[in-house]
């Protein structure tokens, strides 16, 4: 379920004047905020100059560790002298539990220089001299910089790990950041910028409790790994089943743990374990089988990663909130049809295949064509169609398969040799539409570089198993026609009581959205069932070991665009 995953405020900031300020500045307002109203201590007329000279090398470092931020630090301090932003304040206490907190949201408290921070604000309690106190506010405001910019867009750039992804990633200002950000610091109030910091969603929200609870989980020490054997039935006895009963109670402390015989499994254990299976993305049928026993022994600290992982993934999407909009997560199986900050409907999908993955990406939904027939994409042509031709040309027959030419007219398939063909042929394969029609009773489309599609089939029966990438890469929608009305709901030249008389006709229609709609193709093995609990899926594309390797490994630096907050 993705209610609200991407219910965040499109605003990048608020005004402050004329003038509009980035997120990441919430994170300097809110301790300037802080700070406005402490006593400022006496500083040293040297520290301006140790500022100057530490932001003046081409590869700032303060103390062997990189400051990622250098030219924007460098705008900043020196519109205001080069004065210092945070150590004239009695305590930056609130800072360090900025940069702390950083951990509840997956990221790493390190990587915003919190160590060295520190070990200066220790030096400072006691007597510091100007370069170290130089030293601690540059840390600081590079710290806050990064930390606020990781909050907005994410650590890793997706971009640099899949070329498909294409979430945007821009912020725009009327001033340059720089700019913003002195008039934020100046301005000293607005700590309810920190709600700006995106995603705020609640469902982004709802993930990070899950998180601390998992976090928590992991620093006991988990769960038991259940020992292997064979399959678990209700009504077995196995000595097993001791394992079993601790394992669901550590996870869900609303599972019944005790009974008399607690090797025995009994139809009260039974309901546990079907809970388990649903919220683990497995078959519930109440049986403790290899794939059930695999999911049970799986150590927190992955489930710990997995939820850290769907928390960066949604700070992707910061900026691909929107009113309406349809999100697909693949990983899970589902679509959801979201419209004011809620899901309205939600439905189950099959998604690519391993060898032919749906690719991650988001596009505006333009159309919907009713009855529509289907043309062989080219990679099935070349990969599937063409070598089953050229055995057996009765296969054409046996898809309801018609050749085209380019001129479009049908060409009799009995007067062409296949064999003199490569991997492309000068015809189009087309199938009618009707009752076997691949596509079904609806298309969805949103134009991309893919050749990916929403769209209806006769394969009902596959939505019922638990794992559903059978496709193309094409997306098929369990309850296409209620979806297609969903995005036809303003649309003028629609009226959905015409809809059977369009389906009984045959005919292909196709009927133009009066606004387009965004629909975005996600990826999270980690998400929430409807209770709010964590729902774990397997990774059926295997992108979380690279991705979490990128999370967790050294901080990229990034000169894409001059009007966001970008490290140099």
């Amino acid at each position: 379920m993705l209610h609200r995953i991407l219910c965040t405020s499109t605003r990048v900031g608020r005004v402050i004047g004329k003038s509009i300020l980035l997120v990441p500045i919430a994170l300097i307002l809110l301790i300037a905020a802080t700070g406005a109203q402490a006593s400022p201590r006496r500083q040293s007329v040297e520290i301006p100059s140790d500022i100057e000279r530490l932001l003046a090398s081409p590869d700032a470092e303060v103390l062997g560790e990189r400051i990622y931020m250098q030219s924007l630090l460098r705008e900043i301090y020196s519109a205001h002298d080069y004065e210092p932003l945070w150590i004239s304040q009695d305590s930056i206490e609130p800072l360090h539990n900025l940069i702390r907190d950083s951990a509840s949201h997956g990221l790493h408290p390190q990587d915003y220089h919190l160590q060295l921070i520190e070990q200066l604000e220790e030096i400072r309690a006691g007597a510091a001299n100007p370069e170290e106190l130089a030293s601690l506010d540059v840390l600081l405001t590079d710290g806050l910089l990064l930390y606020g910019y990781h909050r907005r867009y994410g650590k890793v750039k997706a971009q640099d790990l899949d070329p498909d992804i294409n979430f945007k990633r821009e912020a725009f200002s009327d001033v340059a950041p720089a700019d913003a950000i002195r008039q934020a610091i100046d301005a000293g109030q607005l700590p309810e910028f920190i709600e700006q910091l995106a995603p705020t969603a609640d469902y982004y929200e709802s993930l990070r409790v899950q998180l601390h609870r998992y976090q928590e989980l992991a620093a006991r020490g988990g769960w038991p790994e259940v020992p292997d054997g064979p399959s678990l039935h209700p009504g077995d006895r196995d000595a097993r089943m001791i394992t079993v009963r601790r394992r669901l109670q550590v996870e869900d402390e609303g599972s019944e743990s005790g009974h008399p015989d607690p090797e025995f499994y009994d139809t009260g254990l039974e309901p546990a374990v079907r809970n388990f299976q649903i919220l683990h993305g497995l078959a519930s049928d109440g049986v403790v089988g290899k794939k059930t026993l695999a999911a049970m022994n799986v150590p927190a600290a992955t489930r710990v990663d997995q939820l850290r992982l769907s928390l960066e993934r949604l700070r992707w999407l910061a900026l691909e909130a929107g009113d309406v909009f349809v999100a697909v997560n693949i990983a899970g199986f589902h679509l959801s049809f979201v419209r004011h900050r809620k899901v309205e409907w939600t439905t189950r999908v099959m998604v690519g295949t391993a060898y032919r993955k749906t690719p991650l990406f988001r596009a505006d939904i333009t159309s919907v064509e009713f009855n529509p027939s289907w043309t062989v994409p080219p990679t099935i042509l070349r990969e599937d169609i063409l070598p089953a031709l050229k055995k057996d040309p009765a296969v054409l027959q046996k898809k309801d398969l018609h050749v085209i030419d380019s001129a479009g007219q049908r060409v009799d398939p009995s007067t062409i040799d296949w064999n003199q063909y490569g991997r492309t042929i000068p015809y189009m394969l087309r199938q009618d539409p009707g009752p076997g029609n691949a596509l079904g009773k609806v298309k969805i489309v949103f134009p991309n570089p893919h050749f990916v599609f929403m769209h209806d089939t006769p394969h009902r029966d596959l939505f019922q198993r638990p794992e559903r990438t059978f496709s193309s890469g094409c997306i098929r929608v369990e309850d296409a026609l209620t979806l297609a009305q969903l995005l036809l709901e303003n649309t003028p030249d629609f009226d959905p009581a015409n809809l059977p008389a369009i389906l009984d006709s045959g005919r292909t229609q196709r009927v133009k959205l009066a606004q387009p709609i965004p629909v975005l193709i996600l990826y999270l093995t980690a998400a929430l069932d409807p209770s709010g609990k964590a729902r774990f899926y397997p990774d059926v594309y295997q992108r979380d070991a690279g991705e979490l390797r990128a999370l967790d490994g050294p901080i990229t630096v990034d000169l894409a665009d001059r009007n966001s907050i970008e490290p140099d």
